[in-house]
This record gives structure tokens, sequence and C-alpha cells, in this order.
């Protein structure tokens, strides 16, 4: 009989999680402020994970989109060090090259936002190469499938400027 091991509680994850829902509740100033506390904790050299997923949403809270971007920047290239093996550590997370197309989009959105379509272009083309990892909209819960609308919507965007 195999024994189940259960992954151990990740305390700064747990912290993440919450001001997640503080952002999806609405209170972006909140969930800045706590993301700022956490980063402080964990800096540039901490955890790949924590450190990804912390600037990834971080970077939802900036009003500006060159913080944006900043906080973007910082999740990739916490990803580009992030094992698929640490990533299963944490029961909610994705396997690491599901990262990517999310990310890229990101960057790419914030080379929009700041009328840079060449750089937005370079991102959006890399978020189309990494979705095909994604899983098709009926074998997961939607993931893949959003992430793809994301980045046909943000295509017809940058075609417009």
């Amino acid at each position: 009989m195999m024994e189940q091991q259960e992954a151990s509680p990740d305390v700064v994850m747990t912290r993440i999680g919450q001001a997640i829902m503080l952002l999806h509740g609405g209170d972006r100033e909140e969930a800045r402020n706590r993301f700022g506390a956490l980063w402080a904790e964990i800096g540039e050299r901490g955890d790949a994970l924590h450190r990804c997923t912390l600037a990834h949403y971080m970077a939802d809270t900036q009003d500006d989109p060159g913080d944006e971007l900043v906080w973007d920047l910082r999740a990739l290239s916490a990803a580009q060090v992030l094992t698929d093996e640490r990533a299963a550590q944490h029961r909610d997370a994705l396997a690491v090259r599901a990262f990517y197309p999310s990310l890229h989009l990101n960057l790419a959105a914030d080379y929009v936002k700041l009328r840079r379509p060449a750089a937005a272009r370079i991102h959006l083309d890399r978020a189309w190469q990494a979705s095909a990892v994604l899983a098709d909209d009926d074998a997961d819960d939607g993931y893949g499938g959003g992430v793809r609308a994301a980045i046909g919507r943000l295509e017809r965007r940058l075609l417009e400027l």
C-alpha cells in the first residue's frame, strides 16, 4: 500500500493567497500593501514560486503601467528559475510551462499600455507559442481557454494601435 504524502503547509503561499482574495474582492490598495510587505520579507532572492506568484499578482495592483511592467518582468524572471518539482509542492500550482502563456500575455498587455507595439508583439507571439501546452477547455477548469481568449483579444487590440 502506497502512503500518500501531503505537501507541508506553505505559510507564504497562504499569505499570498489571502492578498489575492483581497485583490479579487476589489481591495487593490490593501492587496498591494500586503504584497509589498511579503516582497520585503522574501526579496529578489527568495523562493522562486513565491516570487513568481507574488510578482504576477502585484503587477495587477499597480496604477502605473511602467510599475506593472516591472512586476511582470519580475514574475517572468522568477518563472525562469522555477522548477516543476518546486511548483508541484504547492497543491494548486500548474506545471511551470503553463505559467508562460499568462506571463507573456501580461507583458504584452503592459507594452500595449505603454504604446510599445513592437515589444507587445514579441510577447504576444511568445504567449501564443507557450499556449500550446495548455489543456483544452473540456480537459481543465477553463484556464487554457481563458488564456487563449485573452491572447486573441489583445491581438485584436494590438492591430488597432
